[in-house]
């Protein structure tokens, strides 16, 4: 296929994506129900970023250095200083390939809408809390999509990305998750060989992300209480999940991405240990889940948030043949047999940024015509498994992976606004309601 018969087919592919019931295509350009004119007359793939902070700002520069023919035409975040510090350093970094003049910037909670109207491709980079809504969104738009994880922080969230994952796919749209050790050679290499047998019917294993924790956002004067939990979103489930759904998940993806699959069941324990002050928001600092599959197979996950601590990030299995070791920050895929022989050992001069993999095959799917990508409803399994472990851990239960998914506790706010009160609140001391094993109801 020559240069001119890709970039036929290419518009062809984009253009087919624009289409929206209702809609008209005139002269290269869909109109959808009063929605914004998107052309195709040339071969540049048109993104829109929707979350302007450090992640959004990273997946902004890893789209942009694809070799494909992008342009950043649209931004959109609650925050204008976000917005306005991202473009910053995204145009000194890309010059032309960006051009997001004012009007094309959208500060608010339904900027999102505009902005993705204007895309191609959208890049979903804002606290997980909103990512059902922004992918609903995306998708009833018609759109290609890049998503951050988590996917969602409660199970009614999980059911709506569920249900857009199936609209996506019955339309053919490329969408792909940010669980990035996906696109990690040391991980495909070995998985692959784990899933073709070298080890044997895989039974146990642990997943640890164990750490020194992350940033605070301290309260600054005459905020609202909704911007401040929205500055301080890791520390609030209805925005971040805990960090056993915000950061875990990367490992809890891996284990089941070994089984083929979700556990049946979830058990386990976590606390506040060390993180007990008012600034630490709501969720725990450490957990301590067991992961039953529907073999029998346990699978042992661990998170933690302690400073002064031995830091682990990284994956074990062991099967009936041998046993595989994984680590993203060290490129390790590590295969034996049970004597401790060597069977395979990831070795290559260099292993590509998986961050930036990502960004590079979704973008030669969409520059070839070619729809390739459908993370959407793996990611959210992945992303219900480690909610569930939260359910457990806060509740002290065993949960069910049919009950926890099925539960109605939708944790967003009824409004949202700058003024609008989220669900959960400080009491008179600037504490939140901490969860308590054996008393607190999760579902």
């Amino acid at each position: 296929m020559n240069n001119e018969q890709l970039r036929d087919k290419r518009r062809e592919f984009l253009k087919a994506s624009a289409l929206v019931a209702g809609g008209v295509m005139m002269n290269g350009v869909a109109f959808a129900g009063g929605g914004a004119a998107h052309s195709t007359v040339d071969d540049t793939i048109k993104i829109a970023l929707i979350g302007c902070g450090g992640r959004g700002t990273g997946a902004a520069f890893q789209a942009l250095s694809t070799k494909q023919n992008l342009k950043l035409v649209a931004m959109a975040d609650a925050f204008s200083d976000r917005l306005e510090g991202a473009y910053k350093d995204i145009k000194e970094k890309f010059g032309d390939k960006v051009d997001v003049p004012q009007e094309r910037r959208f500060v608010g909670f339904d900027g999102y809408k505009n902005a993705i109207a204007l895309a191609d491709v959208v890049l979903l980079a804002t606290p997980p809390g909103f990512r059902p809504g922004h992918f609903e969104e995306a998708v009833n738009q018609n759109k290609h999509i890049f998503m951050e994880k988590p996917v969602a922080v409660d199970s009614p969230g999980i059911r709506r990305v569920l249900a857009a994952a199936k609209l996506a796919e019955s339309k053919k749209l490329n969408v792909v998750v940010g669980l990035q050790r996906r696109y990690q050679n040391n991980y495909r290499e070995a998985i692959k060989r784990v899933q073709d047998g070298i080890i044997g019917d895989v039974t146990g294993g642990q997943v640890y992300w164990n750490s020194g924790g992350v940033w605070v956002k301290d309260r600054e004067p005459n905020q609202t209480e909704m911007e401040y939990q929205m500055r301080n979103w890791y520390y609030f489930n209805w925005l971040c999940g805990d960090h056993i759904v915000e950061q875990h998940v990367h490992n809890i993806d891996i284990a089941n991405w070994i089984k083929n699959g979700p556990p049946v069941s979830v058990q386990g324990t976590g606390s506040r240990a060390w993180r007990t002050g008012k600034q630490y928001g709501e969720i725990y600092d450490n957990h301590s889940v067991e992961l039953t599959y529907a073999d029998g197979a346990v699978i042992h996950s661990q998170c933690r948030h302690f400073e002064g601590i031995d830091n682990r990030v990284d994956e074990g299995f062991q099967g009936t043949k041998g046993r595989i070791h994984l680590d993203a920050g060290s490129n390790i895929g590590r295969i034996v047999d049970t004597k401790g022989k060597s069977l395979y050992n990831y070795s290559a001069k260099t292993n590509p940024n998986p961050y930036q993999t990502e960004h590079d095959e979704l973008f030669d799917a969409i520059a070839k015509g070619e729809y390739k990508f459908h993370d959407a409803e793996r990611g959210a399994t992945s992303c219900m498994t480690a909610i569930i472990g939260r359910y457990a851990t806060y509740s002290g239960k065993k949960i069910s992976w049919a009950e926890g998914l099925a539960a109605d506790n939708n944790l967003f706010p009824d409004e949202l606004s700058w003024t609008a009160k989220p669900k959960i609140l400080p009491d008179a001391d600037g504490l939140y309601p901490i969860p308590t094993p054996g008393k607190t109801k999760v579902i």
